[in-house]
């Protein structure tokens, strides 16, 4: 079924200012790098600027796959998405390029990235490894969600 059709069971689409506040609220997501195999698919954490950007941090090891098919990506996708239950989820599709940021340029986005959830033990590893940041500009989003209730709880028509 299409989005389209699936208005009548309460999918809405979801407004720009939706879009950005979820994304303000999550801190995790799907890298979709194009492959020659098919998408190269990747759980990362991300900071968001609150308009049109996502900055990842990479750990970096020798001949990183992911490091190497972002620089070579013309196009990327990222998929954001939650579920409270089977009657009430978001879900944000981004499209666009993604690129190095320069050591730099790293500490101007200290206050983006100071919150961004990372595992334990990539922050342990991140210590004697090296890193890398990458940003995501944003060329395309949308935006879908249901937030109804279960059947046997919608009202009487």
């Amino acid at each position: 079924m299409s989005v389209d059709e699936l208005r009548e069971y309460g999918l809405a689409e979801m407004t720009d200012d939706e879009i950005r506040n979820f994304l303000s609220n999550r801190k995790m997501g799907v890298l979709g790098l194009p492959g020659e195999d098919g998408p190269y698919l990747l759980p990362l954490s991300f900071g968001y600027d609150g308009d049109r950007r996502l900055y990842f941090t990479y750990l970096l090891g020798a001949g990183s796959r992911k490091e190497a098919m972002s620089n070579a990506a013309d196009t990327a996708s990222f998929l954001v998405f939650a579920v409270d239950t089977m009657y009430n989820w978001q879900s944000v599709l981004l499209s666009g390029s993604i690129a190095a940021v320069p050591e730099s340029e790293w500490d101007d986005l200290e206050e983006i990235m100071g919150d961004v959830w990372r595992p334990d033990l990539f922050e342990t590893a991140s210590l004697s490894g090296e890193v890398a940041v990458y940003e995501f500009r944003i060329d395309d989003r949308t935006g879908i969600k249901h937030q109804g209730l279960p059947p046997a709880l919608e009202p009487d028509e």
